[in-house]
């Protein structure tokens, strides 16, 4: 069963489809779009993040391991596409003889796709019903997938003739032969990833209006109540951790294609904090927020590191700090707010009595 959407909230859906499809190409030029595009690939994690944190409850550091799994895999098998027959130049400055068996897969673009939909959301799941199923919640999940977060990046920064090493792997220019550099073909790009989005909004728009979203938001507020009603809370959890996992991995796709490259520094805690921030700016129980607040954070980010190399870092964590203390509901609050102040109704003076009727 079904709650019914609002209209507001249909306005608020069709307000990003215009911005993405109609204001931002008409407006910004093709550099400015292609970095829109950048910012749009890290809200896939900010939708995702307002599920899970949001309305489940699960704050966690670590989503920039789902969003590495994605964004790698899909640069493996543009890596390969770009080598031909040969190996990949990192394999052969590494001395890798030939390539590794897990590799074998992403010759087929199909088959990466499946990975893509399925590796990240099922490896959260299996991780997070075991935290899960022993009542590991609160600060010590996020502190297990900060961890989890740290321990990847120092894989893959090790495993050199694997993974490209501190650099990860860039280098590609085609999809399916198909220019992804070009103007037309970062456009191209630029529309396809919109339209994700909008799905991605939309499937989370479902979740929260479904029964079992109705199920979350109790496990959120009282656990052992929905605990005690037979319902299986780990499972639950673990459901929207890993659709939160899925939507990272999605993103991280759409990123490898819009910029060019992955490395383990979009996979660490660092980045995966400054995903959480996307999501808190936004509004933490807002989709549309969740968009809005990639879109900002992003664009203020590269312009104080364009302008304050040394000092962004900073901006960032005092902008989290800010949102915390003055936003907890993020811009959707605020907005939510002016909303209803500006519906309240005037007060109304009291009705003048009638004046009595003087008999001749």
């Amino acid at each position: 069963m079904l709650r019914k959407i609002t209209q507001s909230e249909l306005i608020e859906y069709a307000g990003v489809l215009v911005v993405l499809f109609v204001v931002f190409p008409l407006v910004l030029d093709n550099f400015r779009l292609s970095l829109v595009a950048k910012y749009l690939a890290f809200a896939f994690v900010a939708i995702g993040i307002v599920l899970s944190w949001g309305y489940g409850g699960m704050l966690s550091l670590g989503q920039g391991i789902f969003f590495g799994l994605g964004g790698y895999m899909m640069a493996m098998f543009l890596k390969l596409e770009a080598s031909g027959k040969e190996l990949p130049d990192f394999m052969v400055w590494s001395s890798t003889e030939e390539l590794p068996w897990w590799w074998q897969p992403f010759h087929s673009f199909p088959a990466t796709l499946l990975a893509i939909l399925v590796l990240p959301a099922l490896l959260a799941f299996i991780l997070s019903y075991a935290v899960f199923k022993k009542r590991v919640s609160g600060v010590y999940f996020a502190i297990i997938t900060m961890a989890l977060a740290l321990t990847l990046t120092v894989l893959l920064v090790g495993q050199q003739g694997y993974t490209g090493g501190a650099n990860g792997i860039t280098d590609f220019r085609t999809l399916l032969g198909a220019s992804i550099i070009s103007e037309r073909g970062r456009t191209v790009l630029y529309f396809a990833e919109s339209a994700l989005l909008l799905l991605v909004m939309a499937a989370t728009i479902f979740i929260i209006k479904s029964r079992l979203g109705k199920i979350l938001i109790a496990v959120r507020d009282r656990e052992d109540r929905v605990r005690f009603s037979g319902y299986d809370t780990a499972m639950v959890k673990a459901f929207a951790f890993s659709t939160g996992a899925l939507f990272s991995a999605l993103g991280g796709a759409m990123y490898s294609l819009q910029v060019g490259l992955i490395t383990p520094t979009l996979v660490g805690a660092a980045a995966s904090v400054e995903m959480v921030i996307y999501a808190a700016v936004g509004g933490r129980l807002s989709v549309v927020g969740a968009v809005y607040g990639a879109l900002l954070v992003g664009w203020t980010k590269s312009l104080f590191s364009e302008n304050f190399p040394t000092l962004w870092l900073f901006f960032m964590g005092g902008l989290f700090i800010f949102v915390v203390m003055a936003m907890p509901d993020g811009l959707a609050g605020v907005v939510g707010q002016l909303s209803i102040r500006r519906k309240k109704p005037a007060a109304t003076k009291p009705a003048a009595e009638p004046k009595k009727q003087v008999k001749a």
